[in-house]
């Protein structure tokens, strides 16, 4: 069956050029084969039994129009009401068996592709809109399962349907059935038509449904600056727009899917009248045949009208759903930008030294951010990295963390270069605390969590109390059950940042990675926080972003970071004496707060 399917999609199906509906019902029926196959089976019974009502519609007349025949008719009714019957049960087997596997079809779809986003680094994310995203997500696997449930339907229960109607048709009346048949190549120039221009309108469709999910993403995050700023107005203007564009090209399609009823139904029209005509003038051997005869005939004629009209209708429903499935593949089909080593290694359970040796690295944009650098994080001691403002101070964080790797040079942990070793196990020895703390959708105990999902409930507790967290959680709604809405919206910044760093606490990482982690806070906030960071930072290697000298004048080491290069290492101490790149730093953070403070 799927060797004949094959062959007819081949012949019909120009996009079966680029292979891509073939992959498409390859990968998928052969997963979901016991469903299909189960549906396939009660399809070809619902087409048998259709065939079979129009057969016996003749010895349904004959029985009724000659006397003296009661038992036949009897007989003819059992009949009847066994045919239907049957071909109810089989419709229920075969909308069961194919809701489920087209459900099935859906949810593989959609972790597939979500696992395809999980193994990209994040350069790709960088690249690509979010809203294009949730389109290929969520809108091309609905697209691959209608395709595969029209294409299965139409080629099963519809093409052997019609196949069993027209059998009927030309055993009761050949010449007719001849004439009937001539509507054909007329509906399949229609239809040749029409396709030229679906392709196109979809292509446009879908970007607007991607530039709708856009405002809608924009207006739930940036609602505070849409408000300050008065732009509720262009919002609205642009979400209207995109609407708009995808109610013109959906009413496109849908004009161009309803041609097909009225094409078929003029053509379909004219056949069953000729045939009518033709068989009340008795000709082409018309004459001699019973009632039941031409009543079965008429009855397999208007029968085939509606599997005739389904399948003239499916080329154009595909070709348009294959819009979304090679959006689908083409996501699927994407390199990992990141990939892990084909034969990883599990990294050494050392101290946590870091050692970048020669580092070069660029986002891409052809100017480098980091060059030429070379430098020693020691093993549980704290070093700061202090600079200007895009000197690359977080790439070295992003590098640590392997979100990219460098363009030359090596970055290693104990020895062993980061490039080499298993993603599971490089970040199971990282903590990481970031100025912009993310909280997931979730309670504040799954958001402690997260740093180590196996911790026990008390463990929690005793990272929150560690980060100053634990008061606060206490007053909360539900406490630790408290759900802290999205990216923890319920809650005030300084909560959120004590929560990540419960969690790093939690996951009691020999590494710790600080980036600007009080840098939006309070005083008090910020005092908590930092009494916090001193318990979390005690015999870990901890590197801490600061622009607030203040907060790093403790670090074991401070490393000026000035485009892309260490431009000086030592203590604050040390630093301060050279009078060098810190010092200049020192005196205009200092001096100016000397000065505030003398106004």
């Amino acid at each position: 069956m799927l060797s004949f399917i094959r062959s007819r999609l081949e012949a019909a199906f120009p996009a079966l050029k680029e292979k891509l509906l073939w992959r498409l019902l390859r990968e998928n029926l052969h997963e979901q084969r016991k469903l299909y196959a189960v549906s396939i089976l009660a399809m070809i019974v619902v087409a048998a039994m259709t065939s079979s009502v129009a057969l016996v519609m003749r010895y349904i007349v004959d029985a009724m129009t000659i006397p003296d025949n009661q038992g036949m008719v009897f007989i003819v009714a059992a009949a009847v009401a066994l045919i239907f019957t049957i071909k109810g049960m089989a419709t229920y087997v075969q909308v069961v068996s194919l809701t489920r596997a087209g459900n099935r079809i859906v949810a593989t779809q959609q972790v597939r592709l979500y696992d395809k986003l999980l193994r990209q680094g994040v350069s790709f994310f960088n690249l690509t809109e979010s809203s294009d995203l949730l389109m290929r997500v969520t809108q091309s696997a609905q697209m691959a399962r209608m395709i595969i449930d029209m294409i299965v339907t139409s080629f099963v229960r519809d093409l052997l349907t019609l196949i069993g109607l027209v059998i009927v048709m030309f055993y009761q009346q050949p010449v007719l059935s001849a004439i009937s048949l001539l509507i054909g190549p007329a509906a399949i120039f229609g239809i040749r038509v029409l396709l030229r221009k679906v392709r196109k309108i979809m292509e446009m469709e879908m970007a607007s449904l991607a530039e709708i999910i856009k405002v809608i993403q924009e207006t739930s995050t940036g609602i505070r600056i849409i408000k300050a700023f008065a732009l509720e107005e262009r919002m609205s203007s642009r979400m209207v727009k995109a609407v708009r564009e995808v109610e013109k090209r959906s009413n496109a399609i849908s004009r161009l899917e309803a041609i097909t009823s009225p094409l078929m139904d003029t053509l379909s029209g004219f056949a069953i009248s000729a045939v009518v005509a033709l068989s009340a003038l008795q000709i082409f051997g018309v004459q001699g045949t019973t009632p039941g005869q031409l009543m079965s005939f008429v009855t397999a004629l208007l029968m085939a009208y509606e599997p005739a009209k389904r399948l003239s209708r499916m080329r154009i429903t595909i070709e348009s759903g294959m819009v979304g499935v090679r959006m689908m593949f083409t996501l699927l089909d994407q390199p990992d930008t990141l990939a892990e080593h084909p034969d990883p290694v599990a990294m050494p359970k050392g101290p946590g030294r870091i050692v970048f040796d020669r580092v070069h690295f660029g986002y891409g944009t052809g100017r480098p951010v980091i060059s030429d650098l070379s430098l020693v994080f020691e093993a549980g001691k704290t070093t700061a990295l202090v600079g200007p403002s895009g000197g690359g101070k977080s790439t070295i964080l992003n590098l640590i963390l392997r979100l990219y790797d460098p363009g030359e040079g090596t970055v290693t942990i104990d020895g062993q270069d980061i490039r080499m070793a298993s993603f599971a196990t490089l970040r199971d020895r990282i903590s990481f605390v970031g100025q912009d703390t993310f909280l997931f959708s979730a309670s504040v105990s799954d958001n402690i969590r997260f740093g180590s999902p196996s911790a026990s409930e008390d463990a929690v507790i005793a990272a929150c109390k560690a980060a100053n967290a634990h008061e606060f959680i206490e007053h909360l709604p539900q406490g630790y059950h408290t759900q802290v809405g999205e990216n923890g919206a319920f809650l005030s910044g300084g909560q959120k940042q004590r929560l990540a760093i419960a969690r790093a606490i939690l996951r009691d990482a020999p590494i710790l990675l600080l980036d600007e982690a009080t840098s939006a806070l309070d005083s008090r906030s910020e005092a908590l926080v930092q009494e916090a960071l001193q318990r979390l930072t005690k015999g870990r290697t901890t590197i801490v972003i600061a622009h607030r000298l203040s907060t790093v004048l403790g670090a074991d080491k401070i490393c000026v970071i000035e485009a892309g290069r260490l431009a000086e290492e030592g203590s604050a101490k040390a630093l301060l004496a050279r009078g060098g790149a810190f010092r200049s730093l020192y005196d205009q953070q200092f001096g100016a707060a000397q000065a505030r403070n003398t106004a």
